[in-house]
Order: C-alpha cells, then sequence, then structure tokens
C-alpha cells in the first residue's frame, strides 16, 4: 500500500474572509420598510428608504432590550433620516445610530450595499 503525498506547506497568506453577508434579494425589503437579519451573532435591521437607498442598524431597542427597531416607523427629523423604536417612541439617526432622545442610547451602525439585486451587510 502506498502513502498519498503529503502537500506541501504554502507560506503565502491566508486570504481575508469577505465581510459582506448576503442578507436578501433588493426587492424582499419593501420601500421604507425595515427587515431584521442576524450578522455574525448581532440582531442588525435593514432599512430601504425609497427606492434603493439601504441603511442598518442594531435591531435591539438599547431601552428594553427587545430586538424590534426594524419593525419602527420610518421619518425624517430636520435633515436626519430616522427610525422611531415601536416601544417607547426613541428615534434613532439612520447614518448614524445616534438616539435623538438620549444619546447614551445609541446603537452601531452597518455598512450596507447592494449588489447584484442582493442586499448585503458588512459582519466585524
Amino acid at each position: 500500500m502506498s502513502a498519498l503525498p503529503i502537500p506541501a506547506s504554502s507560506s503565502a497568506p491566508a486570504a481575508a474572509a469577505d465581510p459582506w453577508i448576503d442578507i436578501c434579494a433588493v426587492e424582499d425589503v419593501v420601500p421604507n420598510t425595515g427587515v431584521c437579519a442576524r450578522v455574525a451573532g448581532e440582531h442588525v435591521a435593514v432599512f430601504r428608504v425609497g427606492a434603493g437607498e439601504f441603511f442598518a442598524i442594531g435591531n435591539v431597542d438599547p431601552k428594553s432590550g427587545a430586538s424590534v427597531l426594524s419593525r419602527g416607523l420610518l421619518g425624517s427629523l430636520g435633515d436626519r433620516l430616522v427610525v422611531a423604536s415601536p416601544l417607547y417612541k426613541n428615534h434613532f439617526d439612520l447614518r448614524t445610530g445616534a438616539c435623538l432622545e438620549l444619546p447614551e442610547l445609541s446603537v452601531r451602525t452597518y455598512p450596507v450595499r447592494t449588489a447584484d439585486g442582493r442586499v448585503c451587510v458588512a459582519a466585524g
């Protein structure tokens, strides 16, 4: 019986993992609504504003601890695009994650993009 050859080890560095997580098709998100997705173990709210502008923030309402921000109402306060939490009605800026009423309750933002008709959020 002959032994299988052992592959030579490569000194080249391993390729970095792709940080983009495929969430859903663009058409799966109705304009001016949000959906929830799990990205790297975190609950993320992905919002579609108008025909094709997308934002992603943490989905957990920091005041209640409930994963509900994706179900909030989208709107604007001045020049800021916001989502109002369905529980306590705090407003979260979609670009920065800042809570307008209580800055200490701000949420994380995530990079989001569309590619080939798909919505993707960057993990990490």
